[in-house]
Order: structure tokens, then sequence, then C-alpha cells
């Protein structure tokens, strides 16, 4: 099957179609490869994508979609689609299933996902509480950087800060080479500056963790130059002993904000009501739309690296 879209195919217009006869559905748009070489060959080897298979691959993902989900209002582009193919290793029941998940998540937490655009996110983007580092690491993983200490809980709720993490992660996976998992997989979590109660209570946690989650976490404490055993100083910032300058935090949030449009589009529109298809909330237990830390909360000065 060729990869190329039938990007000059045209649809005869409704009038001259017989009263009795209406337009076909609009296709979804054709998928346009951006990877490189390597990361086309990196893709078959750890993903199980065959360039070859791919739009075969989308298109059953696709029906699936509107044969046992046909009220999910989702987005069938081929690209989208192949988020969450990737991020299951090509899995078609799975890929389905994390499709499903992800608008349940969406549906069931509107006090993240309403209005989810940058411009209505300044104040967390403005505190510097998190960007992404302009270089990657060796593996090609981008590193989001969040700075707790940087949220004072009197300007806004905590959920403020959950919306600019997802608002970010969204971002980063709109490029091709980042999606082999939110659909996303994490790599890396690796923590710096961390208070001793952090370390216990983490402690208490692992065990409940899957043991390839927990092997994910780092703790460093105040000893930078274990971060630099797994995080290059030459893609660090100087604040954490790294040689790239100092933490640019502007650069991010102008990205952020040229792509307004884009979060307009897919996250401001009018929804229809809960698909009985969707699951149950998925806001972890305990934690309300509008919960607020004790200002005491601050004193946690921890520095999270997520690569992904």
């Amino acid at each position: 099957m060729s990869e190329e879209s039938d990007s000059l195919r045209t649809s005869p217009s409704v009038a001259s179609l017989s009263e009795n006869e209406l337009p076909p559905p609009a296709e979804p748009p054709g998928y346009v490869c951006s990877l490189t070489e390597d990361l086309v060959t990196k893709a078959r080897e750890e993903l199980q994508e065959k360039p070859e298979w791919r739009l075969r691959d989308v298109q059953a993902l696709r029906d699936m979609v509107r044969k046992e989900y046909p009220t999910l209002s989702t987005s069938l582009d081929d690209a989208f689609l192949l988020r969450f193919l990737r991020a299951r290793k090509f899995d078609y029941d799975r890929a389905l299933q994390l499709l499903v998940n992800y608008h349940s998540c969406r549906r069931s937490w509107p006090e993240v996902f309403t209005n989810l655009r940058p411009s209505a996110l300044k104040d967390v983007l403005n505190s510097g509480f998190l960007t992404v580092l302009p270089h990657t690491d060796p593996r090609g993983c981008h590193v989001l950087c969040i700075r707790p200490d940087r949220w004072i809980p009197s300007n806004y709720p905590i959920t403020e800060n959950i919306r600019a993490v997802y608002l970010t992660l969204e971002k980063l996976i709109q490029a091709e080479e980042t999606q082999d998992g939110f659909p996303i997989r994490i790599k890396a979590v690796h923590i710096v500056n961390e208070p001793r109660i952090f370390k216990g209570i983490f402690a208490i946690i692992k065990p409940f963790l899957k043991e390839k989650i927990a092997n994910r976490f780092f703790l460093h404490g105040a000893d930078l130059n274990s971060l630099h055993t797994n995080l290059p100083r030459n893609i660090l910032p100087k604040e954490y002993g790294g040689t790239a300058g100092e933490l640019d935090t502007a650069t991010w949030n102008a990205v952020l904000l040229a792509s307004e449009d884009d979060f307009v589009k897919e996250f401001c529109q009018p929804t229809p009501g809960c698909d009985s298809i969707l699951g149950h909330t998925l806001l972890p237990e305990g934690l309300s739309s509008n919960a607020q830390c004790d200002d005491s909360m601050r004193a946690v000065k921890s520095q999270l690296y997520s690569c992904y």
C-alpha cells in the first residue's frame, strides 16, 4: 500500500449529486512521515512500526474506533492515531484502549482540560514552574524541568500546575520524533534537592509501583555529580552544575503561546455530553479541583527532570 496521500482527489459538488445521493464523508488528512532514516529504523526495532504497513495499521485502528466506539468524539487523523499505535507498539487492542482512556481522562477531569490553552496559564508560565530544556539528552529525549518551589499557592490552585504540565506534554508530542508514548512513555525521572522526608515517602510508595516504573526514578539529593551520570552537563543549565548557560524559561513559554490556535481548536470547542463508554473519573483520590497546599510546601525545592 502506498504511503502517499491522494492529495489530488476531488469530490463532486453537492449540486452535481442526485437528490438521493449524499457526498461521502470527508477523509482525515493524509499522513506525511517526517522521521529521519535513523528514527525510522529505531521505530521499526523498538515499536514494531513498519513503514510499508503504517497506513494499513492506522486504518485498522480507525475502523475499530468507528465500529466499537461510534459515539466517541475523537480525531481520526492519521498522525493523531499514530500516537496511540506507537505508544502501544502497534498492538491494535491496546492502542484503542489507550485512546479511550485518553478521552476518558479529558472528560472526567474538566478542571484540567477545559479551556486548556497557553494564554489561560500565563501565571504558571511566568512563575518559571516548568520549562523544557533546549537540548535533548544523548538518546534524543526531551527534558522537562519542573521546579515546585516556584509555585506560590496563594496565587493560583495546584490544578493550574497540572494543566501546564499537560499543555507542555501535548505540545511536545506534536513533534513526530517524540511519539513513543501520552500517549507518552516516561524514560526517567530525576529529582534533586529533595528533603529527607521525601525519600521516606518514596520508600513507602515504591513497592506499589511496577518494577519498570520504580526503576525510572532517581533521587539525587544535593549530589549533582550523581545527576550528571544520567544527564550530561552540556545539556543542563548552570544552576544544576551544567554548562548550557542560565536556565531559560522564556523561549519555551514563547513556543507554547505561539501554539494558541492549535490548543483552542483541540481543547476549547463545545464537547458533547459524557459518553457512556468512557470510564470513571481519573482524578487522583483526595485531590479536589481547588486544592491548595500550605505555604510550607514551598520548602520542598525538588527539581524534577523528566526525560521521555
